[in-house]
C-alpha cells in the first residue's frame, strides 16, 4: 500500500506523524490538512486496536510509537495511559472505525484543504 510523504524526508515524517498521533490522543480532535490526516488516521486506528488487545506486549508497541507526553496534568496520565485506560475500553464493541475526518475548507495561506481529525 502506498503512503503519502507529505513533502518530507523519512525521519521528518515519522516524527510529524508519532507528534500527530500523540495529540490526537491527548487532545481527542486535531486541525491539520487532509493529507496529513489522512496518513495519521491509519496509524492511530492500528494504536487504538493495539490499546484493545491490553496487554504487555501491546502497551510496550504503542508506548515505542506515541510520545509520552503528559495527557492530562492533574492526574499525571501520559498519553499511553489515557490510550489504554480511556479510549480503547470506549471502544470495546466497535471494530474499527475509531477516527472520523471532518472538513473544514481551504487554508487562507496556501489554500490547502483543512480537515478535523477526531475519535468518534
Amino acid at each position: 500500500m502506498a503512503h503519502s510523504k507529505v513533502g518530507r524526508r523519512t525521519s521528518a515524517r515519522k516524527a510529524l506523524f508519532r507528534d500527530l498521533v500523540t495529540d490526537l490522543f491527548i487532545n481527542e480532535r486535531i486541525e491539520t490538512t487532509e493529507a496529513k490526516a489522512k496518513e495519521v488516521r491509519s496509524i492511530a486506528e492500528k494504536m487504538i486496536t493495539l490499546a484493545k488487545r491490553g496487554d504487555l506486549h501491546a502497551r510496550r508497541q504503542a508506548a515505542a510509537f506515541v510520545r509520552n507526553e503528559v495527557a492530562d496534568v492533574t492526574s499525571g496520565q501520559d498519553a499511553v495511559q489515557k490510550l489504554f485506560d480511556d479510549i480503547a475500553s470506549r471502544y470495546d464493541e466497535r471494530n474499527g472505525g475509531y477516527t472520523r475526518i471532518l472538513k473544514l475548507g481551504p487554508r487562507r495561506g496556501d489554500g490547502a484543504p483543512m480537515v478535523y481529525l477526531e475519535l468518534v
